[in-house]
């Protein structure tokens, strides 16, 4: 088993199933918390690891705990006093981030399914705070906001405004258009805010207004997730180790990889070669694409 999470955390393009993983393991986690806090009587035990995954509404207590803008949307409803589990939180989270992040990928890539996850955590953590802080009628109360949801609204909506009449096929109703699929949620969301979890339903409306921005200004040529994916890959580069990475191939002429790969009727040009070997340089054999493995391949036969 442990294989199966190493070798879902290695694939290239698969950044919606790490996502997937990485909110199951909390979760399980958490769980297990739960179970021995039940167990032994010492809520603490659990409320205190908890604490840290939960965004409270109040300024003061997110000063104490700022992480919880982010770490909030990789965990799921919890209740230690009630007994209460969310299986049903995480299960419905986890098959909308599948299904539409897998399109997402097709289309945009792996990078920027983690970069609008992580906007669509933020955004919806800001309204959230914003609704709490500054509406009369909860600026009394007191919550707390966890779960996917708002990224999963993120990923839904940019998919939506970047292919709208993408069509899934649903079962008891058919073929449906991704846009209509996105205005029904976004809909409900907007009127359930007022009968009950105006927070986190508010939070989805920041993840889809973000995911709406993302695609618009990525479409103006501008990546709102750039430093999201620039951070990632320097905490990546801290733990890699730096390899050189020698290949015969590297000054080969055009006309030499031209021949080498004229057998198969296709052709790969020099500056395509050392891109790859670029790639390579900075992530290792196992960061290639298969098609960017392939011409690497064909490239260095004789």
């Amino acid at each position: 088993m442990f294989g199966d999470f190493k070798n879902a955390f290695q694939r290239y393009n698969n950044s919606h199933v790490q996502l997937i993983y990485l909110n199951i393991i909390i979760f399980l986690a958490l769980g297990l918390l739960f179970v021995i806090a039940k167990f032994s009587s010492s809520p603490a035990i659990f409320t205190e690891v908890y604490k840290q995954f939960t965004l409270p509404s109040e300024l003061l207590e997110l000063a104490k705990r700022p992480w919880t803008l982010l770490t909030y949307g990789f965990a799921h409803h919890y209740n230690f006093q009630l007994g209460q589990i969310g299986i049903m939180h995480i299960l419905f989270n986890m098959l909308g981030l599948y299904w539409f992040g897998r399109v997402f990928i097709e289309y945009l890539g792996t990078d920027k399914l983690i970069a609008v996850y992580v906007l669509g955590v933020l955004a919806g953590g800001f309204l959230y705070l914003l609704l709490y802080n500054t509406i009369p009628v909860f600026m009394e109360s007191r919550a707390t906001l966890v779960g996917a949801s708002a990224a999963v609204f993120a990923v839904m909506t940019a998919v939506a405004v970047l292919i709208p009449d993408y069509t899934f096929y649903l079962l008891f109703l058919g073929p449906v258009k991704v846009k209509y699929i996105a205005a029904f949620y976004i809909v409900m969301s907007l009127l359930f805010s007022a009968i009950e979890n105006a927070g986190g339903n508010f939070a989805h409306l920041g993840g889809a207004f973000i995911g709406f921005v993302y695609i618009k200004q990525l479409q103006a040529g501008s990546n709102w997730g750039g430093w999201i994916t620039a951070t990632i890959d320097w905490v990546k580069s801290l733990f890699k180790e730096k390899r050189k990475v020698k290949v015969a191939y590297r000054n080969q002429s055009f006309d030499e990889v031209r021949r080498t790969t004229g057998a198969k009727g296709s052709s790969i040009s020099q500056a395509e070669i050392d891109a790859i070997l670029d790639k390579i340089n900075a992530g290792g054999y196992e960061s290639l694409s298969k098609d960017e493995k392939e011409k690497l391949f064909n490239a260095s036969k004789k």
